[in-house]
């Protein structure tokens, strides 16, 4: 009984620390989300197949179809390992204007973001449940050069990305 009782206290435990981490709401994220969210959610985002190489940072949010991760060809590791059952992908951008850049997600997946061959740290990093279209939304200090935006772990096979200039 005891035992159980144990169980019953930690798995509450878990489930409580877990809700601490990922605030819920629209209104939790750490900084306005409109402008990300609107674009994430607009219905003219051109559609991606996994490996296309865009000229420069699009001017709107771009639905990026994903796949197996062992299909997926990442040019680079992911820093997290992908989950069975989840999806994979990437895209290549030829030209960016250095400065600092919001990323944002429709839904929960990992980001890597590989810049002149090193993996680049988000600068911020905002995230929530419940709240229509956006999950998660990070900055990025970008040089003038090429990256990769690379996505692993999202549990559909398409996702909303919207790289923006920061405001």
């Amino acid at each position: 009984m005891r035992v159980l009782a144990l169980l019953a206290v930690l798995t509450i435990s878990a489930t409580s620390a877990f809700a601490a981490e990922e605030p819920s709401g629209c209104d939790k994220f750490k900084w306005p989300i409109e402008r990300d969210r609107a674009a994430l959610t607009a219905p003219d985002r051109a559609r991606l197949a996994s490996g296309s190489e865009q000229a420069a940072v699009p001017a709107s949010a771009i639905t990026l179809g994903l796949v197996a991760p062992q299909e997926a060809k990442l040019p680079s590791p992911p820093e997290r390992a992908p989950t069975d059952g989840t999806f994979a992908g990437f895209t290549s951008i030829k030209t960016a204007k250095a400065g600092l850049y919001t990323i944002s997600l429709s839904s929960g997946a990992w980001v890597d973001l590989v810049q002149d061959g090193h993996f680049l740290k988000p600068v911020a990093f905002s995230g929530a449940t419940d709240c229509d279209g956006i999950r998660k939304t990070m900055k990025y200090e970008l040089s003038d050069k090429p990256f990769v935006l690379q996505i692993s772990g999202a549990k559909d096979n398409s996702l909303s990305i919207a790289i923006l200039p920061a405001q």
